[in-house]
């Protein structure tokens, strides 16, 4: 783009921003007026400070869900926590949770599914995993325990970082499949095959059932949803206090990083946001990409 080539002059036949005329003047050649039209930072969504540390504690709850299914395993590992006191205390959150779903209107929408089905899944579901703990028990025996930790801690990972937190319910197949191997891995270092069938199915409750329970709170009562993930963060910083206080102040920095600092940090570098919009064309690349689909 090129400047007038004569500025203090005023040309016989006004410039056109035109291409199908031929006009004397040069191929980059435009007046003053090409820059008045120009526009900074136009369509930009400007953000406030609260919506986004609400939208971020979704983030830390789901962190502090990982801490707390950790916990829970830890605790069975070192047999302060019988499989079966699990279980039981499992059958009641499973329920309430299952009814707090129902009045919120978890079946809004259309949904063709009815409570019959949802109890056959479950009774499918608990079948199975019960049939094949003892399977999942001796499913790692020949791998050592820190490539099993390894496998476990890095399946955590990408399941919080492919977590569909935008649109949680139901969770996606990507990170759910992720946390339930993390949970098979671990289950499969535990004493017997009741601490591994009642891992899995805590694991189902927390990485599977609340995050759709949380999303169907978020969308019917907007007030309670940000007490709910206060409430779990609460709970996983408490469970991992249990284990070692060090690592509970790690983790509750990191909440407090994630759910305060950060969106903090996303508004100041907003400031520095530039865009610019004006009369020019924008040069659009389109390339024929068949020949690499034959």
């Amino acid at each position: 783009m090129g400047a007038e080539s004569d500025p203090g002059s005023t040309p016989a036949v006004p410039w056109r921003k035109v291409l199908y005329e031929r006009q004397p003047f040069p191929d980059n050649y435009v007046d003053r007026r090409f820059l008045e039209e120009l526009r900074y930072n136009v369509g930009v969504r400007r953000y406030r400070y609260w919506p986004v540390v609400r939208e971020a504690g979704l983030v830390a709850q789901q962190l502090s869900c990982v801490a707390i299914f950790l916990t829970l395993w830890s605790c069975m590992e070192q047999g302060q926590l019988p499989p079966l006191l699990l279980l039981a205390a499992s059958a009641p959150c499973a329920l309430l949770g299952y009814g707090a779903y129902e009045a919120l209107g978890g079946r809004r929408g259309g949904c063709a599914r009815t409570r019959w089905a949802d109890l056959q899944s479950a009774a499918i579901f608990l079948a199975f995993t019960f049939g094949f703990s003892p399977v999942l028990k001796t499913l790692t025996e020949s791998v050592s325990t820190d490539t099993v930790h390894a496998m476990a801690a890095l399946m955590l990972l990408a399941h919080l970082v492919s977590f569909p937190y935008a649109s949680p319910s139901p969770p996606g197949s990507l990170s759910l499949n992720a946390a339930l191997f993390a949970s098979v891995c671990l289950a499969s270092r535990l004493p017997g095959a009741l601490h591994a069938f009642s891992t899995l199915t805590a694991a189902l409750l927390v990485f599977a059932l609340w995050p759709c329970l949380l999303h169907r709170l978020r969308a019917s009562r907007p007030g309670a949803y940000p007490w709910a993930a206060a409430l779990v963060s609460l709970g996983g910083v408490a469970g991992v206090a249990s284990l070692t206080p060090a690592g509970a102040a790690l983790l509750a920095a990191l909440l407090l990083s994630l759910a305060l600092l950060c969106p903090l940090l996303l508004l100041r570098l907003q400031r520095h946001k530039d865009n610019i919009q004006g009369p020019w064309d924008e040069a659009e690349i389109r390339e024929d990409l068949s020949r690499f689909l034959q």
